[in-house]
């Protein structure tokens, strides 16, 4: 089976560990992966603060980096809850503005090929023991757009719970979202601080060494938080401890 990494701009730019875990992760599972170079960012941050015609030019830019590829996996619920969800709308959008319909003929032939980690994991390799190990007790937030737009549901625990030497404790109020929401951290940054905080709490209340997450952007602000609390515990993403094995532990 082959699969294109679309690794996102986050974790390229700022996580580049995430991605490296993602391929070490599924060429152990017997996977081939390509990575498409004329990938770039997907168009969220733009969309998400309205300018949804300065996202189009990087919607087909996604679309064709990817055409030809049947599965494209991706670290990050966010973006791909963003091809899922919102490229079909550009593309009707567009066609409702009588500008044709090449954007609504994209999404639907990249949107249906894209799958979040843990869903290709479970849903496509049919797997939920990776042969992963990681010694460490665990606390996992889900973020809102895998938890709220993708579905991901029990996907990210029950690779967790298989997870060799892992403890995995609840996190209180584990659904509630983290404050992080992309722009609006930066639109309404008291708002967004309170509720990191809050989560933050939570976390460290649990004494898990790890809060771990499958978007690096919410992981980015809780982590940030942790940091000014000068709280002994570390955010990670879930490729990272799956890509953990006892022979190739986490560095």
């Amino acid at each position: 089976m082959r699969a294109a990494l679309f690794v996102t701009c986050v974790n390229d730019a700022l996580y580049p560990r995430t991605g490296i875990a993602v391929v070490r992760l599924l060429e152990r599972l017997g996977v081939d992966v390509d990575f498409p170079a004329a990938q770039s960012c997907c168009g969220q941050p733009q969309y998400n603060t309205g300018y949804r015609h300065e996202t189009e030019p990087l919607m087909r830019r996604t679309a064709r980096a990817f055409a030809g590829h049947e599965f494209v996996v991706t670290p990050s619920g966010s973006c791909a809850a963003m091809i899922r969800e919102h490229y079909p709308r550009i593309g009707r959008k567009a066609a409702a503005e009588g500008r044709g319909g090449e954007l609504a003929e994209a999404a639907a032939s990249l949107a249906p090929r894209v799958y979040e980690l843990t869903e290709f994991l479970v849903d496509v390799l049919g797997v939920t023991d990776v042969s992963a190990y990681f010694p460490h007790t665990v606390t996992y937030h889900p973020s809102c757009h895998g938890l709220r737009g993708l579905g991901l549901g029990d996907r990210p625990r029950r690779l967790l719970t298989a997870v060799k030497g892992l403890d995995l404790v609840e996190l209180p109020g584990a659904e509630e979202c983290c404050g992080f929401g992309g722009t609006f951290a930066v639109k309404n940054p008291d708002v967004s601080t309170a509720m990191g905080a809050d989560k933050t709490a939570a976390a460290a209340g649990t004494g898990a060494q790890v809060l771990c997450g499958a978007d690096n952007s919410c992981l980015a602000h809780l982590d940030g938080l942790l940091r000014r609390a000068d709280s002994p515990m570390r955010t990670l993403h879930l490729a990272e401890i799956l890509a953990a094995t006892e022979e190739e532990p986490l560095p």
